[in-house]
């Protein structure tokens, strides 16, 4: 192992330790929102919306599994691969739209991503067979994958770095938002027409039509107006030094025109940050094993194990998702001053020490409000960590390349975890239950202890993320702006060798920078 990784290992538990402990450098949020323009708030609230109903359109079939499988005439496990072709798609619509919203901008790719939302939830709805329904969901997911990246860029990217903490938990909680809307909306819609669960599906095509609309309101983010400039003119000084060179070549050059300096760049980004990128895949992987292990099946559990009516099983996840909001939010407004790291460990420990009554079978001792509240502090631990994310990701990811490697870690991460519920569903019908009855008089037939699976596994993933997070960097407070950004990488900063010198050096050098335009603004 050379020395300078072993300097970097050694830093990591010193550096978890944030800048300052006393309470009153934490800042006021209220503040910290009325820091905000209105083209800020404008550009976050689509994101917010548009990433909620991501999270509503997934949800709609964890929510109506028995119904699709009894509609289909197949097994739970085998609707479960419903979920899992999501996931795995997700991956192709994050390097395709990805790569478009860095190169062409963050607005065509967003208003595509909710065309397609739109067509294929109708689809879903009208599917007849199985091969079809699992066709839609296949799709849907390359439609689903390149929005999160898109989202983060379209809401974080201009604003000030001191209210990126507060706000990446705000928009990270609208997917727990979302499956909120979706738990309250299927309650509402399934079972209430003779469509049973298709109405669910037919309702999800209808907001993208508005958030379509909004984001063609609103013009491209100042961040990458910035990027687009600083390529046309990087492409302008090249033609000018071929041409005053005599090089024949100038002519060819042109012809490539500013889509040759974007590749040309995301070939210096995959040669210097790759294992930085291949850190943040795994990390992300570890992220959502956490979100669908502890999720996705839930609500079966409650269903089948727990024997919930239907209104105590809305009623549980209502609760499990405002505890997630809270913990998003909070989580990540804190994460601006402990650090990204460390509240993301933190998150983790409560969240494993929460387990047991999170997934308990033993409903009669514990009661009905037991369960409730370990639903709403497990998620507030779940989406507490994940609160953390959209501004951890950004401030690691090259400027160049923020909608690709945002979207692109986060769903290689997806297809990484994509078979989390049918691992969970698969195994767990192992372990299977007597038929009971329900106190609404249904007899529940296949009933498995799903309880011990998802406490299991998840004991497994909260050791992993806790692992991969403390030897993992931190980016804490960078810039988005073009000459910070390109500040940062060329400082030469590599994972696992000097991400964190090169950062601290990077932040001294901004500071003198600041004071010296300070002194120019004066001075004029």
């Amino acid at each position: 192992m050379t020395t300078p990784t072993l300097n970097y290992l050694t830093t990591r538990l010193p550096s978890l330790l944030p800048k300052s402990t006393h309470l009153s450098d934490i800042p006021n949020p209220f503040r910290l929102l009325a820091s905000l323009d209105r083209q800020n708030w404008a550009f976050f609230s689509v994101a917010f919306f548009a990433w909620t109903w991501d999270a509503f359109d997934f949800f709609t079939v964890s929510l109506t599994l028995p119904d699709l499988a009894k509609s289909f005439g197949r097994s739970r496990t085998e609707i479960t691969w419903g979920i899992t072709l999501v996931l795995m798609f997700r991956t192709v619509g994050a390097v395709a739209f990805g790569v478009v919203g860095d190169r062409y901008g963050r607005r065509w790719g967003f208003v595509v991503n909710n065309g397609l939302f739109v067509v294929l939830e109708l689809a879903t709805g009208f599917c007849q067979t199985y091969s079809q329904f699992l066709a839609c969901r296949a799709l849907f997911g390359i439609a689903m994958g390149g929005l999160y990246g898109n989202a983060a860029a379209t809401a974080l990217e201009d604003l000030p770095p001191i209210a990126r903490g507060l706000m990446s938990g705000l928009l990270q909680q609208g997917y727990a938002f979302g499956y909120l809307l979706s738990t309250a909306f299927s309650r509402a819609l399934v079972d209430t027409t003779p469509y049973g669960w298709r109405p669910l599906f037919w309702f999800g095509a209808c907001p993208p039509v508005l958030i379509i609309g909004l984001r063609l309101l609103l013009p491209e983010t100042r961040t990458y107006q910035k990027l687009k400039m600083e390529r046309e003119l990087k492409h302008q000084q090249q033609q000018d030094e071929e041409e005053g060179s005599g090089q024949e070549g100038g002519t060819g050059t042109r012809k490539k025109g500013v889509t040759h300096v974007f590749w040309e760049q995301g070939k210096q980004v995959m040669r210097k940050e790759w294992l930085l990128l291949t850190y943040m895949v795994l990390l992300m992987a570890g992220f959502n094993f956490m979100s669908h292990g502890s999720q996705d099946l839930y609500p079966v559990l409650l269903d089948t194990q727990f024997l919930f009516s239907r209104d105590q099983g809305t009623t549980i996840q209502v609760i499990a998702n405002v505890g997630a909001m809270l913990g998003g939010t909070t989580v990540g407004f804190m994460s601006q001053f402990a650090g990204r790291r460390l509240s993301i460990l933190v998150m983790c420990v409560l969240g494993g020490a929460l387990l047991y009554p999170y997934t308990a079978t033993d409903v009669a001792n514990q009661g009905w409000g037991r369960i409730a509240a370990a639903a709403f502090w497990e998620q507030f631990a779940v989406q507490g960590a994940w609160g953390v994310i959209p501004a951890h990701l950004m401030e690691l990811s090259p400027a160049k390349f923020r909608t690709f490697v945002v979207g692109t870690s986060y769903q290689l991460g997806n297809l990484v975890s994509s078979a989390s519920s049918t691992i969970e569903s698969t195994i767990g019908e192992r372990f299977p239950l007597p038929p009971e009855t329900t106190p609404d008089g249904t007899v529940v037939g296949q009933r498995c202890e799903y309880g011990k699976v998802i406490c299991i596994f998840m004991g497994c993933v909260y050791a992993y993320v806790v692992v991969l997070t403390l030897l993992g960097p931190e980016c804490l407070g960078r810039r988005f702006d073009r000459r910070d950004s390109e500040a940062l990488e060329d400082t030469g900063v590599v994972f696992g060798e000097d991400h964190e010198q090169g950062f601290e050096i990077f932040q001294g050098a901004q500071v003198e920078r600041e004071k010296r335009d300070r002194k120019g603004e004066e001075a004029v």
